[in-house]
């Protein structure tokens, strides 16, 4: 094998990264798509069949002088022309960051399903572009906790989400304005790869539904259907604004979720612990992850407005473990991470926005 022309195709300016998530560690390639690609996208590849793709180590396998001549012939570059020729702007591109559903169906919709490849660019094939999706998910129950198949309908007609008790009920359980609607993947907290957050918000509080699709494509196509109809609303309600511009706020991912311990302003209240979320602006907290309301909400302001983080509490106030002090200009907040560096990621991203270092 011929490793200086290996690793002379390796550093091409196109060739430096991941075809498929961007990732630097660039490890394998696909023979017959031409695409250089990380391992972990590598083992997506393999999932698909030899038939869509031929995965080869650029290190562990050896390569025959054909095969490194016909790779050299295509490349990341060739083959983004081709497969990625038109990707809608709503649609998110996942990096090697994102949650693996995504860059799973990322993948299978380039090279098994073709989604992007000009000429075959039906409503059939991208089924999220209908406007209209309707299907069961798996729902958690508010109160009893189990799961529950649940019947959803999207509507972009009438700009919102329901979802009813079963396929052919008349009425509704919860209706929801996509206004105010946004969704988050998180398999961490279902414990499953295809769980989904449905988090809507009003000027009276913030709920959340859990649920989860049988597949990574449905899910997947759920996430992406949202995205596609509320960016159809933006380009009415925002016409002087382009539509990569509007792209960005079509749903978001939570800044930083995690366990912290939190009492009251009360040097007689005990600390306990909460599940926290910074959505945004808001900092919401809740005695479990999968709570459908939190127990109270906290918005994040500006130095300018009165707010202020430091590590520690004041004199005379219960500490415990690793703390940190949230000034609002109502109240203070005390909280309590588990570990020195805990603490040092909640302050400093608390610190970049009340700075207005972050764009949210």
């Amino acid at each position: 094998m011929d490793t200086d022309r290996i690793r002379k195709l390796k550093s091409q300016p196109d060739n430096e990264q991941c075809a498929d998530c961007t990732s630097p560690d660039v490890s394998h390639a696909s023979l017959n798509l031409g695409v250089l690609v990380c391992s972990t996208c590598a083992d997506v590849h393999r999932s698909l069949g030899s038939q869509i793709s031929q995965v080869k180590s650029l290190e562990a396998d050896n390569w025959s002088e054909q095969e490194i001549r016909e790779l050299e012939s295509k490349g990341n570059r060739t083959a983004k022309d081709r497969y990625e020729q038109a990707v809608p702007v709503y649609y998110r591109k996942p990096t090697h960051k994102d949650k693996h559903v995504l860059l799973e169906q990322w993948i299978r919709a380039k090279y098994e399903r073709k989604e992007f490849v000009q000429g075959s660019t039906s409503r059939g094939n991208r089924p999220y572009e209908s406007g209209r999706k309707e299907g069961f998910l798996w729902k958690r129950g508010k109160e009893d906790k189990r799961y529950q198949r649940r019947w959803f309908v999207l509507d972009a007609s009438e700009n919102t989400l329901r979802y009813y008790n079963g396929e052919n009920m008349q009425e509704p359980k919860g209706t929801y304005r996509l206004d105010g609607l946004n969704i988050a993947l998180v398999p961490y907290k279902l414990d499953n790869p295809n769980g989904m957050q449905i988090i809507h918000s009003d000027n009276r509080q913030t709920r959340s539904l859990f649920v989860y699709a049988e597949t990574g494509q449905d899910v997947v196509e759920w996430y992406t259907s949202v995205r596609y109809v509320k960016l159809q609303r933006l380009l009415v309600t925002h016409p002087e604004r382009r539509p990569e511009e509007l792209s960005t706020m079509l749903t978001r991912d939570f800044l930083k979720e995690g366990w912290l311990s939190k009492t009251g302003p009360s040097s007689r209240h005990p600390f306990r612990r909460r599940w926290m979320t910074l959505d945004q602006r808001k900092l919401l907290y809740s005695e479990d992850m999968l709570d459908a309301f939190p127990k109270g909400e906290i918005p994040i302001g500006s130095q300018e407005q009165g707010f202020a983080v430091r590590v520690g509490v004041p004199p005379g106030q219960k500490d415990q473990g690793f703390s940190f002090t949230l000034k609002t200009p109502e109240r203070r907040y005390f909280f309590s991470a588990e570990t020195a560096a805990e603490r040092s990621d909640w302050v400093e991203l608390l610190r970049s926005l009340i700075a207005g270092q972050l764009n949210v």
